[in-house]
């Protein structure tokens, strides 16, 4: 049985750790794009950046900027990083979803507490390489109608 995905959340995207680059992606981003910075993000050690809400609708999808090169300091290994490019997706149930991977024999990591309450992330690479987050839906800020009113 397929794994029920409900959204899009996020896009995950590389760019230079050094304060110069995190700035100038700052600038591109909400000074050319006009995206509005997700003031929640929390710091995550070792890796700046920032994460923007895409469109004013509360189901809008975010970017998730994250400064890291070559292999960064909160990847297991070359290949379990989180700060890989990425499209994360919602799933109903992220219990399910890991048991249908394994059941099909589909390799895949996961990541626990990251970043806080937001963060039981599985990770799985499709045919060609593309790497997928899933996690619980109602679990991320990756968009507003997941956020406490106050926050939005």
């Amino acid at each position: 049985m397929p794994i029920k995905v409900l959204e899009l959340h996020h896009h995950g995207i590389r760019i230079g750790p050094s304060p110069e680059a995190v700035e100038q992606a700052r600038q591109f981003y909400t000074e050319v794009l006009g995206l509005e910075i997700d003031p929640g993000r929390p710091q995550i050690p070792g890796i700046p950046g920032f994460w923007l809400f895409v469109g004013n609708d509360q189901h809008t999808a975010q970017i998730h900027l994250m400064g890291a090169e070559g292999t960064s300091p909160v990847a297991r290994s070359a290949k379990e990083d989180p700060t890989l490019p990425h499209v994360a997706l919602a799933v109903e149930d992220i219990e399910e979803a890991k048991r249908e991977l394994e059941r099909r024999g589909i390799w895949f990591w996961q990541i626990k507490g990251l970043v806080g309450q937001y963060s039981d992330q599985v990770f799985v690479q499709d045919p060609f390489g593309n790497v997928i987050e899933l996690h619980q839906i109602g679990t991320c800020r990756c968009n507003k109608a997941a956020l406490p009113p106050e926050a939005r």
